[in-house]
């Protein structure tokens, strides 16, 4: 247990350091301390002691894995190939999430339904615009990025049907940080976003795995 909490501690203080390197715009740090993060978590993940299940804390890993690779990509220079790299990586990420999420197998109805409503809510206000100016910058990116919000919502919906607060708390922030990529890149950059980008990101991360902790349903 103690090595848990050490490693989920150094997690957090790897990712401020990320954060000040975002901050400041120092990128030869941004490029250590970022994939840095993950690989801690990575370990944190793998040292969790009493998973509410082992198969869940599996594809978790495996999801904090594609996520390290997904970050990796969107270190590269412009290209689409960052783009559709990191969109790939992080989509199957999302999938492994999913049936990390699934396999808790703690659902109720009445959870999923709201669960269903909330990302509705999300898709109608955030995912269309993000949609139609990912179509306006460029076709190709129409689909994958429809593709990316349909599944990114489908596991926030399914971290709240399990009723777990904090599981839910970082699969919403999760959704938080990918909407704000979504919306720097296709509709309009806004006042700190990269900041928002990162915080909620690495905070998202983080919510997910204690989320699996068997003591904090």
């Amino acid at each position: 247990m103690a090595l848990f909490w050490i490693l989920v501690l150094a997690t957090l203080l790897v990712a401020v350091a990320d954060w000040w390197a975002v901050a400041a715009g120092r990128k030869p740090v941004e490029y250590v301390f970022k994939p840095l993060t993950m690989a801690v978590l990575i370990g944190a993940a793998l040292a969790m002691p009493d998973p509410v299940s082992s198969t869940s804390r599996t594809w978790f890993v495996m999801a904090l894995a594609l996520s390290l690779v997904g970050d990796v990509f969107l270190m590269l220079p412009e290209s689409e190939l960052k783009f559709i790299g990191g969109l790939g990586s992080f989509l199957l990420g999302h999938v492994a999430y999913i049936l990390g999420i699934l396999a808790i197998d703690d659902f109720a109805t009445g959870r999923l339904v709201v669960g269903v409503v909330l990302v509705l809510v999300g898709i109608a206000t955030l995912g269309q615009t993000i949609v139609r100016g990912a179509y306006r910058t460029d076709k190709v990116f129409g689909v994958p990025v429809a593709l990316y919000i349909g599944v990114i919502s489908t596991m926030v919906a399914l971290a709240v049907g399990t009723g777990r607060p904090v599981l839910i708390l970082g699969a919403v922030l999760f959704f938080i940080s990918d909407a704000c990529i979504g919306w720097s890149k296709f509709v309009k950059e806004f006042p700190g976003y990269r900041m928002a980008i990162i915080t909620t990101y690495h905070l998202g991360q983080v919510g997910l795995l204690l989320g699996l902790l068997t003591h904090w349903s």
